[in-house]
């Protein structure tokens, strides 16, 4: 098959071998966003006169019948296809002649791969909201379904003040609206149309960018054509800072739930199956599932530095280091699916302890709240404050185990509702 780029000659088939790396593989997954961008393509070059509405047919034609491969799984690339650009365009030349080869006319490979990787990064972005709101609304319900039931909480890995379940897990709800606000900015970032940009310096043909815009179901364009290229990277950059937000949430509930889940700790279990055991100890129930998310959530919050050091010191234009890019995001983008499913399975069959602080060592929890209760009827706070100490130092203090929070976002006052009025806020600019 030619290249595209074919010029007579054969590049070095070592050379050849080195610069196409894992591209063909990766390709794949743009299949059906390059002939979406395609049809946008030919309808404009019918809309200047570049083609005719015969040419137009045929080749919508045949380029649905493509489509409909890639959709039931049935797409390959030949052996000799350098990229899927090039496939696609040679199927286009084999099955109609000299007409295939028109639909390269006012755009370079630089825009039309900028176009496949725009919607397809606007297609996951899609699926992510999908998954964070699923796993927050999981984590409401489990909120208000255990807000009542108290436990431990922390400063300095010490046992610190009363928490409740209900804070627990209506933090990460909230956390994630923020994670949802930065996916919603790569969303902006992402949902803007560079097709039209060709090499980065625009084309002589009277192309109707408004049009494939429109098209293509983009909010705006990316109007300076040198912009459009400098973008390459730079969109990749922001949605692997959001994807790093969501996992740095998700690492730190994976922590939450291995520590929990110690025997040392006895808040919450999972069902046997759900944890694995150990070769000698019989007693063991590894959270292998949650530690597995921790890792590789570590790993996801590496991505931004990554992408931005493959990206650094490079002049405006095109060059082949953004290649690479893929290699990187793709397989990252999968990693981000399969740990919001992961942490919303084990989530749906976590059980908790109704009766953590009957233990006698939780009995120095409650010192802040009979400090308030003696404010309250009087006594100044600093006093209030050395009362309860020497209590404590002197081994007399006990506390009713009640609390009495009423602020918002409290324990007596989650404040599900607002938080949740605040994620449809978030997301609602991601459809």
């Amino acid at each position: 098959m030619a290249k595209i780029w074919d010029k007579g000659f054969d590049a070095n088939k070592r050379v050849e071998t080195f610069t196409v790396g894992n591209d063909r593989e990766l390709d794949l997954r743009l299949a059906k966003h390059d002939i979406l961008g395609s049809m946008a393509h030919i309808k404009m070059l019918v809309r200047i006169g570049l083609l005719g509405e015969d040419e137009e047919k045929a080749l919508q034609t045949e380029l649905q019948d493509i489509l409909a491969g890639v959709e039931k799984g049935n797409f390959r690339l030949v052996d000799d296809a350098e990229d899927i650009h090039s496939q696609i365009e040679a199927m286009l030349t084999e099955r109609l002649g000299e007409m295939g080869k028109k639909i390269h006319s006012g755009r370079s490979r630089n825009d039309q791969v900028l176009v496949d990787i725009k919607l397809f990064l606007k297609e996951e972005i899609q699926q992510i909201k999908k998954e964070v709101l699923s796993l927050f609304e999981l984590l409401q319900s489990l909120s208000e379904k255990h807000k009542d039931i108290l436990l431990p909480g922390y400063t300095h890995a010490q046992i610190a003040m009363p928490s409740s379940f209900g804070l627990w897990f209506g933090a990460y709800a909230e956390t994630l609206v923020d994670d949802m606000q930065t996916l919603a900015a790569a969303w902006k970032v992402a949902d803007q149309n560079p097709l039209g940009s060709a090499a980065g310096y625009g084309s002589s043909f009277p192309l109707d960018r408004e049009m494939t815009t429109r098209e293509l179901g983009f909010a705006t364009m990316s109007y300076n054509v040198v912009a459009a290229q400098m973008g390459r990277g730079k969109t990749e950059r922001i949605l692997a800072q959001s994807m790093s937000n969501i996992a740095s949430t998700l690492n730190k509930l994976a922590s939450d739930n291995c520590m929990y889940l110690s025997g040392n700790f006895g808040f919450i279990s999972y069902p046997k199956e759900l944890t694995t055991g150990s070769s000698i100890m019989p007693h063991k129930k590894n959270p292998d599932v949650w530690e597995l998310i921790r890792a590789h959530s570590n790993r996801l919050q590496s991505l931004p530095n990554e992408i931005s050091l493959m990206t650094t010191n490079m002049p405006h234009g095109y060059h082949r280091d953004y290649q690479l890019l893929k290699e990187v995001l793709f397989p990252a983008i999968e990693t981000l699916h399969t740990l919001l499913g992961m942490s919303h399975f084990m989530l749906e069959h976590i059980v908790v302890n109704e009766d953590i602080l009957s233990d006698p060592r939780y009995e120095y929890l409650f010192t802040v709240e009979e400090v308030n209760k003696r404010v309250l009827q009087g006594i100044p706070f600093r006093e209030a404050y050395q009362q309860v100490g020497k209590e404590v130092q002197a081994g007399i203090f006990h506390a009713e185990k009640r609390v009495h929070h009423s602020h918002a976002g409290s324990i007596g006052n989650l404040c599900t509702e607002e938080i949740r009025k605040k994620m449809e806020v978030a997301s609602q600019s991601i459809q």
